[in-house]
């Protein structure tokens, strides 16, 4: 596929055997996280005015884009410039589902075009990819405007109530959020609240008391220093990358579907290298992400708050906690811990609001998202399979391997080994893109995990749990580590997202947060 970027760097791009679309993303990328830190340093909010901090970090964001995706990155503008003026003319009681519809449309026009018109199953840098994390902001953002400025508060949730936007922001504003220097290449999603509070320096205000009324601890430090958290991000980006470029090259995914090893391959042969393969092609999504969490708090953006020691902690909009998904010992623990802020955006724009058939449409809605490549879609329906059968299996045999820790560390182990075999079976499809490859390798397995599935929805009874348990947003801390960060809340979705449980990273630790409760 041709580039529509910029050509300067084709001479790097022959050097390290990649494409120039996907060396024009690493560099830009590494310029964003420069000019994160000129950014933090010169323009911090206690120097700069809002104003300027909005303005250098839009003109930055649309020069990264422009050179990225030559004339494409247009379509931000248009996609953005549109639906900021649907929500002027159609007003704050409609303007939610026109934007969202608008959106999300022109999101999937763009996704068809690419895929059917341009080069079909290029995994190359693209324009829709940015433009899915822009589809994610407007349609939170007038979500929550309409939340802010027509619903009355006894209507909301707890965390609708925290989110809500209470004006309607500038022309600029819109602008900013959208396309910023920090996220307009590989994200990640924030809150428009949150956004805010940081280009107007209001992130590190400490916490005022406590529940009990007795006062908090405060530290000194009220503006914490990223550095440490961005070092520690950056060398895991430098080991994802590394892993990528060696030992994923070596363990395609495709030679699963190799007929001559599929022919002579025993079966064990055959689930070691599905999972070596699988497990190989996922440091290109730890480098990606985790390099736009690294962006973002070089800038000061991402502070979740300081824990019962005083220790800063940075991962309020992380997407990913990679430890937490290659040692998953269950189908939900990955998925909570895969793509954590599309999971947040599928729970708050579609499941939290759905009144009929939630479930069903969060899955829609996922399935669109994502793309047209029928690869996906087969995931997604092979994922909630898996979800629906490892939640039964879970809760009917679990508690007989509690009874003492060798048991539990026993059942731990076949767990892990388990989850990771299903989660690779599942996403195969998701890399190969087509049906054809697709089919072929399920069909090379009998279609065993899908069998198995049915067998156990079958066989177990079901155990249903109750929806949003009782102290589901009893505690609200600030909005950079949302109350819907601990629910209890399970529903069933796609292929990355079978189903949301958005958890805190340690559920334990105390955390002392910032007052960023200030209406917008």
């Amino acid at each position: 596929m041709a580039t529509t970027g910029s050509t300067l760097l084709q001479p790097l791009s022959s050097a390290v055997l990649l494409p120039i679309d996907q060396v024009n993303f690493v560099v830009c990328q590494l310029f964003a996280l420069l000019a994160a830190v000129w950014f933090r340093t010169y323009l911090h909010s206690s120097k700069t005015s809002p104003f300027i901090r909005h303005l250098v970090a839009t003109l930055l964001g649309l020069y990264l884009a422009l050179f990225c995706f030559g004339w494409y990155a247009l379509h931000f503008v248009i996609q953005s410039g549109i639906s900021y003026y649907i929500m002027i003319i159609i007003g704050v009681e409609n303007m939610h589902k026109y934007c969202f519809v608008f959106a999300l449309g022109y999101l999937t026009v763009c996704q068809i075009s690419r895929v059917y018109i341009f080069d079909y199953g290029q995994y190359s840098a693209d324009f829709s990819g940015p433009m899915m994390i822009i589809t994610q902001k407007i349609t939170s953002l007038a979500y929550e405007i309409h939340d802010g400025m027509f619903r009355k508060d006894d209507e909301l949730t707890p965390s609708q109530q925290c989110l809500a936007v209470r004006r309607m922001p500038s022309l600029l504003e819109y602008l900013s959020y959208n396309c910023n220097f920090m996220g307009i290449l590989a994200g990640p999603l924030c809150s428009y609240k949150d956004y805010i509070t940081f280009i107007e320096g209001r992130s590190y205000q400490p916490a005022q008391s406590e529940a009990n009324g007795k006062e908090e601890i405060k530290y000194e430090q009220t503006d914490p220093s990223p550095n440490i958290a961005v070092a520690q991000k950056l060398i895991v980006c430098g080991l994802s990358l590394l892993f990528h470029m060696t030992v994923s090259k070596l363990l395609p995914v495709e030679y699963n579907i190799d007929d001559q090893f599929r022919a002579t391959a025993s079966l064990p042969t055959r689930v070691i290298y599905l999972y070596l393969s699988l497990m190989a092609a996922r440091p290109k999504y730890y480098f990606a992400w985790t390099l736009a969490d690294a962006i973002n708090n070089a800038a000061g953006f991402g502070f979740r708050g300081y824990d019962k020691n005083g220790v800063s902690h940075w991962d309020s909009i992380s997407n990913l906690r990679i430890l937490h998904i290659e040692f998953s010992t269950s189908f939900k623990m990955f998925l909570d811990n895969w793509n954590i802020q599309t999971a947040l955006w599928l729970k708050r724009v579609c499941y939290e609001r759905a009144s009929i058939s939630p479930t069903i449409q969060t899955f829609i809605l996922s399935a669109i998202w994502h793309g047209v490549y029928p690869g996906y879609y087969l995931t997604f329906l092979t994922g909630v399979l898996m979800t629906l059968a490892a939640r039964t299996i879970r809760k009917n045999i679990r508690h007989y391997f509690m009874d003492s820790p060798a048991i539990k560390l026993c059942y731990d182990i076949m767990t892990w080994m388990m989850t990771q075999v299903a989660i690779s079976y599942t996403v195969v499809p998701f890399v190969l893109l087509s049906v054809k490859s697709s089919y072929m390798f399920y069909s090379s397995c009998n279609f065993c995990l899908h069998i198995a599935c049915i067998l156990v929805l079958l066989i177990f009874p079901v155990k249903r749990t109750q929806k949003g348990n009782k102290d589901q947003e009893s505690i609200r801390p600030s909005r950079s580590k949302k109350p819907e960060d601990n629910d209890v809340e399970e529903k069933t979705s796609t292929g990355h997202n079978s189903h949301l449980l958005a958890n805190s990273f340690n559920q334990k630790t105390e955390f002392t947060y910032r007052n960023t409760a200030t209406k917008q």
